[in-house]
């Protein structure tokens, strides 16, 4: 097996930083593009004729893509998706809130997110948020670095049980952050509109979500470990746009990315999976091309998509919830995961050609299968199949502490990925 520097996982750290809500990450993966020469269109506008590396945005979710040529309204696309989201606290429409001299503030839980991960940790805000702009309105991205939020365990002495029956949190009581105490003259909309500099008045709504502060790290006695929030799923969102970066404008295909927003939560949105932002890009694109809906039927024949998302690891301490016959480990190369009831969309074809790309790529490869005694997670890749009619292959990163505030991964891996996910973007 060959060895890597560890040098890209290093570099992926502070873009986690920089991460921490879904419109923050399109921002900083756009960056990244349009720095290596992608043109941003918006999507009112028509999609270029000519030859090119292009992306579109619509809200936390991204598609890149770059033309050649030689590319025609049959060829075929090789494209990796991934989700933009991560499980976390939204902060509620009406979030001024507290009891017994505590100010608190109103969250709901977003995604399967691991409860008692967000306990005892010092927590800021991001997102964004949409203010009054004359008639019309403009939305303005905002970040709080500083530790204003924090949910406080309950001491043992009042819960003596806890050893015996665990740890037992109830999602509308037990997890509303404490913020100050005192005077609740000041609401959460004077708190945005300080931190974005309008007036008060002026702010009309916002997607506002807590994050750990804590910043991403290599950890571990031999620096083996990634450690960061969200690496479900930013770590696949940024291998796939620096893959893309290298392959160019090159290849027998269209190299594509899709970044997607709301997977944790089933999808099911206008920037979601299953919901129409990839099939009609990839329609436009073949559109511009002078296509029809039988070119694109073609294309879409040829085509391959990697569904491109955290995979478990085998845990240490908990070997007997795995299968015992498919362990994976961390810095043991990317996983191809495999579910007989298409919870996950890989077939003996798909699973195959990614196969062959990682022999190309001279990385290793490993497989996941869950217990079949235990439910299985899903991801991007059957609702990507189902909705494009095309070829998909789930792949990730081997990964412990999915959907806690803070997760770990290996720090050979990320290399890997990306090339692996650049060897399959130019086949």
């Amino acid at each position: 097996m060959r060895t890597t520097d560890r040098s890209f996982t290093a570099g992926l750290l502070p873009r986690f930083d920089a991460s921490p809500s879904p419109y923050h990450a399109v921002a900083n993966v756009a960056s990244t593009l349009i720095n290596a020469g992608y043109r941003e269109i918006p999507e009112s506008d028509e999609f270029p004729e000519t030859p090119g590396s292009f992306l579109v945005r619509r809200g936390g979710s991204l598609v890149a893509w770059s033309t050649s040529v030689d590319t025609t309204s049959t060829t075929g696309y090789r494209i990796v998706g991934a989700h933009t989201d991560s499980p976390n606290l939204r902060v509620k429409p009406q979030p001024d809130t507290g009891a017994a001299g505590w100010r608190q503030l109103g969250v709901e839980i977003y995604g399967g997110a691991l409860l008692n991960s967000w306990l005892d940790r010092d927590l800021g805000l991001a997102g964004r948020v949409v203010v009054r702009d004359g008639g019309s309105t403009r939305t303005l991205p905002f970040t709080d670095r500083r530790p204003i939020l924090r949910i406080p365990q309950l001491a043992i002495h009042l819960d003596r049980e806890i050893s015996e029956r665990g740890l037992l949190l109830n999602r509308q009581t037990h997890m509303v952050p404490v913020w100050a105490v005192g005077d609740r003259s000041s609401t959460f909309v004077d708190y945005l509109a300080e931190a974005i500099d309008v007036a008060a008045s002026d702010v009309l709504s916002w997607d506002a979500m807590a994050f750990d502060i804590a910043p991403a790290c290599v950890a571990g006695l031999d620096d083996d470990f990634l450690v960061s929030g969200r690496i479900d799923n930013l770590l696949s969102c940024f291998v796939a746009a620096d893959a893309l970066v290298g392959v160019g404008e090159g290849g027998p295909h269209v190299p594509m990315i899709c970044l997607f927003d709301h997977e944790e939560v089933g999808s099911v949105s206008a920037s979601g999976a299953a919901g129409t932002l990839l099939e009609s890009t990839v329609a436009r694109i073949g559109a511009a091309l002078g296509g029809g809906i039988d070119e694109l039927a073609r294309a879409a024949s040829s085509s391959v998509v990697v569904s491109a998302d955290g995979a478990h690891a085998t845990h240490p301490n908990y070997v007997d919830r795995h299968e015992k016959d498919h362990l994976v480990a961390v810095n043991g190369g990317p996983v191809l995961k495999i579910n007989a009831n298409q919870r996950y969309a890989t077939d003996a074809e798909s699973a195959a050609e990614f196969r062959l790309v990682c022999e190309d790529a001279d990385v290793p490869l490993q497989e996941f299968v869950s217990r079949t005694d235990l439910a299985c997670g899903s991801t991007i890749g059957p609702l990507t199949a189902g909705r494009l009619g095309m070829a998909v292959v789930d792949v990730g990163c081997p990964q412990l502490a999915m959907h806690s505030a803070r997760e770990m991964a290996g720090s050979d891996d990320p290399e890997w990925f990306r090339d692996a996910l650049g060897a399959f973007l130019f086949r």
